[in-house]
């Protein structure tokens, strides 16, 4: 139906076809698993308290710092689930196909916390106390949606999993731990497989309302940031996680935006009016301006970590900071 500006009720109405199909596929290709089966028990004990066990001390973790920067804002990430479906039913709806797929990606995504959680404790990678404070900082502080509209939520969240598939697999391979790396990549494939499904609403999106599609991709792409900015000592964890490159600039721009934007033939689209027009000239300045600059982060953390190099001091958890956000 061919119509100058489709309202969120009516998108979604029109859109219900799509997600009822792209919900079968889904669950077609959904494979069942079990995090406890993911979990190293057998390297855990009690901790100090009322069981009485051995108080957690930092020598007792293998990771490099990094690795646990970037375990702790994925799982604090993952925390947020209760403001997340708030967010995604509030510019949908809870009716019919899309009330079944937000709470099927709710329950799906429910167990990448605890699976995450059970890890670290059970390798005692991280401080627990200072763990739990931080989760408990986190959900008291909510998650305030960036999205504007339905489609602007669609958006946002086909980034935001691209993103999060993104970081959580860079994670595991970097933790130098096969146990890590399989969990890691296990949590990949249900975000991959979530952001094919917001993906490929867009795309049918772009058949019906391409100019509002355009507008809603160019202002997300434009603001993104982590769903996790908020949580306590973000900044500095993205910069450990930016410095060891498990993401970064660069890995933004070329393993989300480019990838995402190129799926979607966003530059390959006609027929566009003056706002998909003027919205994908400002994608197009804003992918040269990030390039830009993730080529700048990128040579000036090789010259900084030359340096000390040179002078023997190998840490890396302290380069040029950089935003993990575009």
């Amino acid at each position: 139906m061919k119509r100058s500006k489709w309202d969120d009720a009516s998108l979604i109405a029109e859109l219900e076809p799509s997600a009822a199909g792209l919900l079968d596929r889904h669950i077609a290709a959904a494979r069942e698993w079990f995090p406890h089966q993911y979990v190293p028990w057998s390297a855990g004990r009690n901790f100090d308290g009322p069981l009485e066990g051995e108080p957690w001390q930092e020598d007792q973790s293998r990771l490099d710092p990094a690795a646990r920067s970037a375990l702790v804002v994925n799982l604090l990430t993952e925390d947020n689930l209760p403001g997340y479906y708030h967010a995604l039913a509030v510019n949908s709806t809870r009716e019919g196909a899309w009330g079944e797929w937000l709470n099927r990606w709710t329950a799906e995504e429910d167990r990448h916390a605890s699976s995450i959680r059970g890890y670290l404790h059970a390798t005692r990678a991280v401080d627990p106390v200072a763990l739990e404070r931080a989760r408990m900082a986190q959900v008291g502080t909510g998650f305030e949606s960036p999205a504007t509209g339905c489609l602007s939520g669609m958006a946002y969240v086909a980034l935001q999993e691209l993103a999060t598939r993104i970081s959580h697999r860079n994670t595991g391979r970097f933790s130098g731990d096969p146990v890590c790396e399989r969990l890691m990549a296990r949590i990949s494939q249900d975000e991959n497989l979530h952001m094919v499904f917001y993906r490929e609403v867009l795309r049918s999106a772009l058949t019906i309302a391409p100019d509002q599609v355009l507008v809603a991709v160019e202002e997300n792409v434009r603001s993104f940031r982590m769903p996790g900015h908020a949580m306590p000592g973000f900044a500095q964890m993205a910069a450990q996680i930016a410095v060891a490159g498990v993401y970064d600039l660069r890995i933004h721009h070329d393993d989300v935006l480019v990838p995402f934007l190129r799926n979607l033939k966003i530059f390959d689209l006609e027929g566009l009016g003056p706002q998909g027009e003027q919205a994908r000239d400002s994608l197009a300045s804003h992918l040269e301006h990030l390039d830009a600059r993730a080529a700048l982060f990128v040579e000036r953390r090789a010259q900084v970590l030359a340096a000390r190099q040179r002078r023997g001091q190998v840490d890396r958890t302290s380069a040029p900071a950089a935003p993990v956000s575009g």
